[in-house]
């Protein structure tokens, strides 16, 4: 592999060849092929469920919350507890695209390829300003399956290559089928903003 290929940090470089990997595990065989997540779920043991589908367990509170005043405070929840055939449920939220969505399921995904131990909810304590300290959360295995998906969704040689075309980022968007906000995270951590900057006004 052409050191090209690859962001020029070493964080950069760890989480790209483990998402190269997950790229070849999908058969994609050119580094500008959209990569499917609801396929690699398949092989992931997860069971991408509707909202609908568990609609009827929730109150009218609750679906109104998520689908409403919440909507934008969730993007996907995974079970904590496996199913009978050893498949664990995903939920995403409804409300937001399907380029979101890809994201996040791609995160829940790179959890089981990476072989993450899943962060669990409980209750630690209540602060002085009676807020609840409730997630046994990871940041350091949250970060690895949050930029190891968005690599394997828009791979760093293609996007460098597209940087350099003068592409912008919602052409880049369309093309992986992914959010902006994915496409911009993706530009800057893998230091090709600069990059991006002068092309784009180069072409403007």
């Amino acid at each position: 592999m052409n050191a090209d290929d690859t962001p020029p940090t070493p964080k950069g470089r760890h989480y790209e060849l483990r998402a190269i990997g997950l790229r070849e595990f999908a058969g994609l065989r050119r580094d500008d092929e959209r990569l499917d997540p609801f396929a690699l779920a398949r092989y992931s043991k997860l069971l991408v469920a509707q909202f609908t589908d568990v609609e009827p367990f929730l109150s009218e509170d609750a679906k109104l919350h998520l689908t409403g005043t919440g909507k934008d405070k969730w993007s996907g929840g995974a079970a904590s507890q496996t199913l009978p055939d050893g498949r664990k449920l995903i939920i995403l939220n409804p409300t937001h695209g399907k380029n979101r969505q890809n994201a996040t399921l791609m995160e829940e995904v790179c959890h089981v390829f990476l072989g993450h131990k899943p962060s669990r909810l409980a209750i630690k304590n209540i602060n002085k300003n009676g807020e609840t300290i409730a997630r046994d959360y990871n940041e350091a295995i949250e970060e690895e399956a949050y930029s190891t998906g968005a690599a394997a969704l828009a791979p760093y040689s293609a996007l460098k290559r597209m940087v350099y075309a003068g592409r912008t980022i919602n052409e880049m968007a369309r093309h992986f089928n992914v959010s902006r906000a994915l496409i911009e995270y993706r530009i800057k951590v893998s230091r090709l903003w600069d990059a991006y900057k002068d092309h784009i006004f180069q072409g403007s």
